[in-house]
């Protein structure tokens, strides 16, 4: 029996779906629990179904095919959209789109990572970071704002004070969701042995080892988008760029340490070593925050936790 493959374009209201296959009429499904249950359940078992992520729209479809027994991919827009652009697409609709994302996982699927539901642990600890880099973000934004205006002084150090309140008090919602799991709270004290990774950036790099079983240290590299892209073509030898395709607030917490681990014993040597060859300072630091990751990875995958003099016997 063929294999069907089903893309899905989501909205808030409704899911429009779509085959790579012929004698699938593409169509619309409210994206509801008990409709979107009632149409995977007409789908031949076997079949395999492609959505884009979205905010929260695609996670209901996601959790209830995974449920029953459909093998989903979650797709990265930036993926499609650069896919459609290679095939030609000439038209962007609802309809347009699921029939590309059918296409796309019926022609790529032998090299994309099948979904698996976060538990309610892991997504709360996903949840409760993006709110606090939002927080962060709007108490930096309101910082540059209100800076030069002295008349305004006392109002923006009272709003910048709320602002550190209920970040403080994110941060504690976090930590009594971690303790509230052994294994979880293990894993963060675990990777805080890194020097330089706290109660922030242990939380982010746990969830994310936890959630997926990556391979190797290079394959949690080029999840965070710290893997280099290269950019040859005959004798020329272009300049490498991150790819920056994973979750970018990891990504800034990671770079955090980086800068705080410049002034420890442990990784400062590093990090002046580079800047010696001729390293920008943030070229040295992204290094830097690559190696605090890959460790991480080595301390999640065997157990173990961090040993400095590793490190120094590595630069002799």
């Amino acid at each position: 029996m063929q294999t069907l493959h089903i893309g899905v374009d989501v909205a808030k209201k409704e899911v429009v779906v779509a085959s790579a296959e012929g004698g699938f009429v593409p169509h619309a499904v409210a994206n509801e629990r008990s409709a979107l249950k009632r149409w995977l359940r007409s789908l031949p078992s076997g079949a395999r179904i492609g959505v884009e992520a979205t905010s929260h729209y695609h996670l209901c479809l996601a959790d209830l095919a995974h449920a029953l027994g459909f093998t989903v991919y979650v797709l990265n827009p930036r993926e499609t959209r650069h896919y459609a652009r290679a095939v030609g697409a000439r038209a962007k609709t609802d309809r347009v789109d699921a029939e590309l994302i059918a296409r796309f996982i019926a022609h790529e699927q032998a090299r994309l990572l099948p979904y698996r539901p976060a538990t309610e642990t892991e997504r709360a600890i996903d949840q409760l970071l993006r709110r606090r880099a939002k927080l962060t973000a709007l108490k930096g934004a309101l910082t540059m704002t209100l800076r030069g205006l002295p008349a305004l002084k006392a109002e923006a150090t009272a709003l910048t004070k709320r602002f550190d309140v209920l970040i403080a008090r994110l941060d504690e919602m976090l930590q009594t969701r971690i303790a509230s799991e052994p294994a979880k709270y293990q894993t963060q004290q675990r990777l805080q042995s890194i020097v330089s990774v706290g109660p922030l950036v242990s939380a982010g790099l746990g969830n994310a080892l936890d959630r997926v079983p990556f391979r190797s240290a290079d394959a949690f590299v080029a999840f965070l988008g710290w893997d280099p892209r290269a950019c040859d073509s005959g004798e020329r030898s272009g300049k490498r760029r991150l790819s920056k395709r994973g979750p970018a607030e990891l990504r800034r917490l990671l770079f955090n340490a980086a800068m705080s681990g410049v002034k420890t014993k442990a990784w400062g040597p590093i990090y002046q070593r580079y800047r010696a060859r001729g390293l920008s300072s943030t070229e040295a630091l992204v290094i830097l925050a690559r190696k605090i990751a890959r460790t991480a990875w080595s301390l999640h995958r065997h157990g173990t936790t961090f040993d400095p003099q590793r490190i120094t016997q590595a630069l002799t």
